[in-house]
């Protein structure tokens, strides 16, 4: 298991190798992280997207089946709330985590749903869905929200909660209570990872091959999350300073 130690470990070898990358190497960087968070993500979802709907779909590219517009269209609410998330962990004046913000970035993900339009939350419990937990009762989301928006705003929830366990606490903490009918699971980890990114993070992708091992940390107990996170983290540390440390070494064979 992934610990905080050897994640800052790694993050500083990882953040040498970034220092001297150029622009564009570093863009075409993010955006494979982008794709790869999308993929992964979607396929925690139930859905499995291919390289050339999510390539296609971010670079705008004019749709000639018109079946697949919806795939598309969810696609770019998904970058659009992606790129949400790196404006807003990237701004000095360090926009605080709250009810508000939270709504404003489901808005961003699911452009389509009434739910945050209104300002309501869900009215249902859905019988078939992908998370098999336990999750709040219509009738106490309200309240339950209200209760989670009271924690990010108590200055003790920041001192006993070091920027990887307020990820993922928040992560599960709005996973239990799941507010809206779609894309719940999309908020919850674009929130986790807004989280890490404001905190010198890259972001946590939890691959699709973890999918069953997700679904059961959200049963709880929290812990089980936060050292899924961990591992997660940890393996985009890796992938990333794998490839960067191969790029070099090629740089290197060929002077």
């Amino acid at each position: 298991m992934a610990s905080r130690a050897s994640i800052d470990s790694k993050l500083k070898q990882l953040t040498d190798l970034l220092g001297v990358q150029e622009e564009r190497v570093l863009a075409e960087f993010q955006e494979r992280i982008d794709m790869s968070w999308i993929f992964h993500d979607s396929a925690l979802e139930g859905t499995v997207l291919s390289y050339h709907e999510l390539k296609s779909a971010i670079d705008k590219d004019v749709v000639s089946d018109v079946s697949l517009i919806p795939t598309y269209d969810e696609i770019r609410a998904h970058k659009a709330s992606i790129d949400f998330v790196r404006e807003t962990a990237s701004n000095r004046k360090k926009v605080p985590i709250t009810l508000d913000l939270l709504r404003q970035m489901h808005t961003v993900v699911s452009p389509e749903d009434s739910e945050p339009v209104e300002g309501t939350w869900r009215k249902e419990t859905p019988v078939h869905r992908l998370y098999f937990h336990d999750i709040s009762p219509p009738d106490k989301i309200a309240g339950e929200m209200k209760k989670l928006d009271e924690w990010l705003k108590d200055p003790e929830t920041k001192k006993t909660n070091p920027a990887l366990r307020l990820a993922s606490k928040l992560h599960f903490k709005i996973m239990q209570i799941y507010p809206y009918s779609r894309h719940t699971g999309k908020l919850a980890r674009l929130a986790m990872n807004l989280v890490l990114l404001r905190s010198g993070y890259p972001p946590a992708i939890v691959h699709s091959t973890e999918r069953q091992r997700y679904y059961e940390s959200l049963k709880g107990p929290s812990v089980l999350l936060h050292n899924l996170m961990l591992d997660s983290l940890e393996n985009s540390i890796d992938s990333a300073t794998k490839l960067f440390s191969e790029q070099k070494t090629g740089r290197r064979a060929l002077a």
